[in-house]
């Protein structure tokens, strides 16, 4: 036996297995492509040394973990298709004489064929891309793009150690399954799945409750708070609750519409229901993980596409002035020489300021349950559905910023709480009991509360002396020092970026050593830092985004090869049976567009539902244009089903193809 015939064997079994194969080791190389390109911008020193390129690299480091997680998960889901439609190949190579010792030497060499096709392309095609997409990356975060070119060590050895790993493992485990399978069980590999699977009502069950209580989170979570210690949980359970109801539940579905007779005993709906039923088990796996996959594209896509695009929104949003300083005032300090401090910059740059906002303020953290607000920090609960933040405000200053002539008594109180609406008639806070005097509508704008995700309470009492008291109480609660109070000044300016930009670098020269502590904050000097933030999110999500969108379309190609042979020849049994060409063609348009199409509005159905908290979770981020994410979404499932569909048109051929005999259908 010549000493090539192994290493000739497996790249005819490649070649003749083409239309299998082929698809694989595309998607390797794109797989490959993309995690060099993410690793090669994660690790380049060019970006880092950029303002802000330190955040953008930390959220492409995130991005490059969560690819090779993908890859190892994806590759080996896969790569289970090719094994599963050459099981029966292997078989008959074990019947005609070869030991499973010689099959092992043909998978290592194909193993070996496939992993130096897709590692060279793939870092070829990384290394020739990197320097396009690195100026994409940087046009999208409005940094200069430098010239020359480079090619990434660090880059270049993660990938090889990654993926050569991960044709190591998909060999082992295909040697595995050949070592521990009988010659029998080989031929009969690509028949499994036959049998009529039973209804398994618990994981019906298990399925739906799932999915309602995903579903039931989503729509009940009020605050931002909230939603960032939820959303993962109503993500675990939505995923339970597809897998659950696409293996179990839609076996009890089909069940359900072959009771109904009137609907089975037609020709179309006969072979669709039982054809779909018989092999469900096997499917319902790949349709789930289409669901999952297309939802996350829809998620990550419109999220980040939403933030990038209101971006200016976002900005308005997190700094609603020009200008805003936020400090504590030790007790026997005053605010005057903060004043006169940035006066004197103002007056230095000839700038005039408007729609001035001022006023003190002691902050704390609290739970309110009812009308009782704890604020001994050993007591307080984590509890996102009770943590308030309370904002005490003299009257004195609430009276100048709002220009009303409002006066109270020391145990009565203004109390403002946002859009829900406090109900009680007293707040005990800081074992002092207070009567609500007036439950105020709205307060000045432009307040503190404008990132809050937990929602504020401003409550305003009768004078600084009672604001004093509270402080000193709360101190003494927690064992600190009493802290004085904290002084708000915020402003617009009648000037460009360039003028903003020099008074507030005056500013905090000026404020910030005589009040150390001091939170001095401009939406100019944030653009950068924004931009490199939700631009690397942007830059991610759409990486991401194609990185799913091919997994998915493999995953649909190979649904589709691997229905075509398990219906050839049931449809050629239907035809032989009395059935004409036209209700054979018309069976399988029917039980294609069903299983195909299922997954898109599942994946549909998720997004309708998790809008609200994705909604509160992008309040955490700064947007609050719920109309802009809203069309950003509509969008991009726009635009994902006209994908999806054209993926339909040219994976349903192949399937027609096999299931036809060649006949257009």
């Amino acid at each position: 036996m010549s000493r090539f015939f192994y290493a000739k064997l497996a790249a005819t079994n490649l070649k003749k297995n083409a239309q299998t194969y082929l698809p694989y080791i595309l998607t390797c190389i794109g797989t490959v492509m993309m995690y060099y390109i993410m690793v090669f911008l994660a690790e380049n020193e060019g970006l880092g040394k950029m303002s802000g390129g330190s955040q953008v690299q930390a959220i492409l480091s995130l991005g490059s973990k969560v690819i090779a997680i993908f890859a190892v998960i994806f590759l080996f889901y896969t790569h289970s298709f090719l094994i599963k439609r050459r099981k029966k190949e292997f078989g008959l190579f074990n019947i005609l004489g070869m030991e499973k010792k010689h099959i092992a030497k043909v998978l290592g060499f194909e193993t070996l064929y496939v992993a130096v096709i897709s590692l060279g392309a793939g870092l070829l095609g990384g290394i020739l891309l990197s320097k396009l997409i690195f100026m994409v990356l940087l046009k999208i975060l409005n940094f200069e793009v430098p010239l020359g070119f480079d090619v990434s060590g660090p880059a270049l050895a993660a990938a090889l150690v990654l993926f050569a790993g991960i044709f190591l493992l998909t060999l082992l485990n295909t040697l595995r399954q050949i070592h521990l399978a009988k010659p029998v069980e080989l031929l009969q590999g690509g028949q499994t799945g036959e049998k009529e699977p039973k209804t398994k009502w618990p994981l019906v069950m298990v399925g739906t409750l799932s999915l309602g209580g995903g579903y039931y989170i989503s729509l009940t979570t009020q605050s931002p708070l909230a939603a960032l210690s939820q959303f993962f949980f109503a993500v675990l359970l939505v995923m339970v609750g597809t897998y659950c109801l696409f293996t179990a539940g839609s076996i009890a579905v089909l069940k359900l519409l072959r009771r109904n007779k009137g609907y089975y005993y037609q020709t179309r709906h006969f072979t669709a229901v039982a054809g779909m039923m018989y092999r469900m088990k096997q499917n319902a796996v790949g349709l789930a993980s289409i669901c999952i996959m297309a939802t996350a594209v829809l998620v990550m896509v419109s999220t980040t596409v939403s933030l990038y695009i209101g971006m200016e929104d976002v900005l308005r949003t997190r700094y609603p002035q020009n200008i805003m300083i936020s400090t504590p005032v030790p007790a026997r300090q005053s605010v005057e020489g903060l004043q006169r401090s940035v006066q004197e910059v103002l007056a230095k740059h000839r700038l005039v300021v408007k729609d001035r906002l001022d006023y003190r303020y002691v902050f704390f953290p609290g739970n309110q349950e009812g009308g009782t607000v704890i604020t001994a920090e050993s007591k307080m609960s984590n509890a996102s559905s009770s943590v308030r933040e309370f904002y005490l405000i003299p009257l004195e200053d609430y009276n100048r910023l709002t220009k009303r002539t409002v006066s109270l008594e020391d145990q009565e109180i203004l109390i403002y709480s946002g859009p829900s609406k406090y109900e009680n008639d007293t707040l005990t806070v800081l074992n002092r009991t207070f009567t609500v005097k007036e439950r105020l509508d709205s307060i000045f704008e432009n307040n503190l509360d404008r990132v809050s995700i937990s929602g504020s309470y401003y409550i305003v009492v009768k004078d600084m002396d009672v604001i004093k008291a509270m402080e000193e109480a709360r101190a003494k609660e927690n064992g600190d020092e009493p802290s004085g109070y904290n002084y708000y000044l915020g402003f617009n300016l009648d000037a460009g970026e360039a003028d903003s930009s020099a008074v507030y670098q005056d500013i905090r020269t000026a404020v910030g050593s005589d009040y150390p502590g001091s939170s001095i904050e401009s939406p100019v000097a944030a653009k950068e830092s924004f931009f490199a933030i939700y631009g690397g999110l942007f830059f991610l999500g759409i990486f991401l985004g194609a990185l799913f969108i091919m997994a998915t379309v493999l995953i649909i190609y190979y649904k589709q090869v691997s229905e075509g042979y398990d219906d050839k020849a049931r449809f050629e049994i239907m035809q032989k049976v009395g059935m004409s060409r036209e209700e054979v063609k018309g069976s399988i348009r029917s039980q294609v567009l069903t299983v195909f199409f299922l997954p898109l509005v599942t994946a549909g159905i998720h997004i309708a539902f998790a809008f609200p908290i994705i909604t509160k979770l992008l309040a955490v981020l700064n947007l609050t244009n719920v109309g802009l994410f809203a069309w950003c979404t509509a969008g991009t499932i726009l635009v994902f089903a006209l994908f999806y569909a054209l993926v339909y048109g040219l994976t349903a051929k192949v399937y027609y193809r096999i299931v036809s005999w060649g006949t257009s259908v």
